[in-house]
């Protein structure tokens, strides 16, 4: 986290930009870096998003509603129904610019209608903007331990921490680890938290990838429920900056009041290409089945070289560790670039999580067969 001095607060580094030794390094190998880093997209925009983008540029001018027009808001309700058999309200959901943006912000909005709860829960290995969202709020942020399914252990958590939370973050499936949870874990923790009067907030971004029929934290019910969710995965939109929250009818209102405030607004063609992409299941399909191909590839390969994924079945990341007794992530990550291949120490992720990298399954099949060459040469 930052510091705060008599002069301020002083941002830490930024988790990817630690990389950037290793990116020189990788670069120079021949063939060049084949970058697992930060899970940045790069396959093929669906066609059906680009003409709806395109259909929609013209009529770009005026100010959208920051709310999301009430075509995204519909499409983000079917398609929850589609996918999840949950019902949701249209008016029980809300736009978003991305879901960075909420993930940093949330804290703050919440703790302003809340000020007699000052602290946010998040897995203790876990993307680190939920500990920065807290941090940028001026609220306190308490990692919760993972048990041995990559999952959040509650019975970990303090009297003193329940009763001070004003949010609890969960993350199924898992960023880093691809932890998928059963649907009666992932209920436990909403009814936990309920219980103790604590917003839960459910990262569920990598739902359409869970290896498996996905769940829901809305599978509950809304009441203190914000499930979150984005296109930038689903279909290769991360340069989009789209999504969405749904959930609690209150929260989700007074979210929508406090961001009109501040202009958070996604811009209208997006949202118009964001609705071409919830309506259409097939390049969903589509690219689901390229991330099981090279989750397949790389599993194997890798394993021949000392690297076994010890997390869960999601295919967009590998969650890795050596075999060879080596403990330390950086180390793992300098031997990798120096053999052209760009991955994330684990302890980007949490102090708990030194041991391992992440492996973005992002690249295609050719590349990812180039780490494997690279590496057999290395050998």
């Amino acid at each position: 986290m930052g510091d705060r001095t008599q002069a301020g607060f002083v941002p830490p580094p930024y988790p990817h930009d630690r990389l950037d030794a290793f990116r020189r390094l990788a670069a120079v190998v021949p063939g060049g870096v084949v970058d697992c880093s930060i899970g940045n997209p790069v396959d093929p925009v669906p066609d059906v998003v680009l003409a709806a983008l395109d259909a929609a540029a013209p009529g770009g001018a005026p100010y959208p509603a920051t709310i999301g027009s009430t075509d995204l808001r519909t499409a983000a309700a079917d398609w929850i129904a589609r996918r999840f058999g949950v019902a949701v309200e249209p008016d029980h959901v809300l736009a978003c610019i991305g879901t960075k943006e909420m993930v940093a912000s949330l804290p703050r909005f919440l703790g302003m209608r809340d000020p007699s709860r000052d602290t946010v829960l998040y897995p203790a290995i876990s993307y680190p903007t939920y500990a920065m969202g807290a941090e940028l709020a001026g609220l306190r942020a308490v990692p919760v331990p993972l048990d041995d399914g990559w999952h959040l252990d509650l019975s970990r958590i303090t009297d003193e921490d329940a009763g001070r939370a004003l949010l609890l973050w969960t993350n199924e499936p898992g960023n880093p680890t691809a932890a998928v949870a059963s649907e009666a874990e992932v209920a436990a923790a909403v009814a936990w938290a309920r219980a103790r009067g604590i917003v839960v907030a459910a990262d569920e971004c990598y739902a359409e990838f869970s290896g498996g029929e996905p769940v829901t934290a809305l599978g509950t019910g809304p009441d203190g429920v914000l499930a979150v969710h984005s296109l930038s995965k689903r279909s290769n939109m991360a340069g989009f900056r789209t999504g969405f929250v749904a959930g609690d009818a209150d929260l989700v209102r007074y979210l929508g009041e406090v961001r009109k405030h501040a202009g958070l607004m996604t811009p209208g063609p997006i949202q118009a290409a964001a609705v071409a992409a919830l309506g259409d299941d097939t390049h969903v399909a589509a690219q689901r089945a390229r991330y099981l191909d090279r989750r397949a590839l790389m599993l194997d390969g890798l394993a021949a070289y000392g690297l076994v994924h010890d997390g869960g079945p999601a295919p967009f990341y590998l969650w890795l560790r050596s075999e060879a007794g080596v403990d330390d992530g950086w180390e793992l990550a300098a031997r990798l670039a120096e053999a052209g291949t760009l991955v994330a120490p684990g302890s980007l992720y949490g102090p708990a999580a030194a041991d391992h990298v992440r492996l973005a399954l992002t690249q295609p099949l050719d590349r990812l067969q180039l780490v494997l060459e690279r590496l057999s040469s290395a050998s």
